[in-house]
């Protein structure tokens, strides 16, 4: 198989990519009857106690006092099958060794997930995360890399690789040109530049962070002390 022989992916192509996306929701939702009615603050939370829910759930699950597996029975009780209104929002690779709900200890409904190799921003995250803010009112978006990731570390080394694996080279390399070979410090700034790309990729969801209604942030799970941290933007 062929090497990508430009693997750096334009600012502009990504925006235009996330823009046509954002025009589709708009046009999508116009449409009677197949979305339901915008959110208004499904959630109480601001983005701020959003984020403060997700860090305290991790802390819980660093120390091993969990409480979603008591709150799962209950929150099915209420007809869950029938709506959600998640109060956040996360974009993580789908490594398998990254179970989201259990690492925030939150409960089904409680977290809009999105996962694909690498936790990169294509159309299609742009659209489902515009979807979980606009539509089910999300208050906080968390791109979330992780330690020793496949996906970054297959970027770095640049090998040939079998079928449509190398796709996600280009989209991962940029944090690589910015932080070099060290595999932590490059996932942590693909988890960065991500967020960012997301921010300016959305005109929802950019709209919503400047009336302060989301928050869009970056973090790096460690999959041994199974903690995360913020990443400064």
């Amino acid at each position: 198989m062929e090497k990508f022989s430009d693997p750096e992916i334009s600012r502009r192509q990504l925006l235009r990519s996330g823009l046509t996306v954002t025009a589709a929701s708009f046009l999508i939702g116009g449409l009677e009857g197949t979305f339901p009615a915008q959110a208004h603050a499904q959630s109480p939370l601001t983005p701020d106690a959003a984020l403060g829910a997700l860090m305290d759930g991790n802390k819980r699950f660093m120390s091993g006092g969990l409480t979603h597996h008591e709150q799962d029975l209950a929150v099915l009780k209420q007809h869950t099958e029938e709506k959600q209104e998640p109060f956040a929002a996360v974009l993580s690779c789908a490594d398998s060794r990254v179970p989201v709900e259990l690492v925030f200890d939150q409960s089904i409904g409680h977290i809009f997930v999105t996962r694909v190799a690498g936790n990169i921003i294509t159309a299609e995250i742009i659209g489902s995360l515009e979807y979980g803010a606009v539509v089910l009112g999300t208050k906080v978006i968390l791109v979330m890399g992780h330690s020793n990731c496949g996906a970054v570390k297959a970027t770095i080394q640049g090998k040939d690789v079998p079928g449509q694996i190398s796709a996600l080279f280009p989209h991962i390399q940029p944090a690589v040109n910015q932080a070099g070979s060290d595999l932590a410090s490059a996932t942590k700034a693909n988890a960065k530049i991500q967020a960012t790309l997301l921010r300016e990729s959305s005109t929802v969801i950019s709209g919503l962070v400047k009336a302060g209604s989301v928050k869009v942030v970056a973090g790096y799970y460690d999959l041994g002390s199974g903690s995360v941290t913020l990443l400064e933007s």
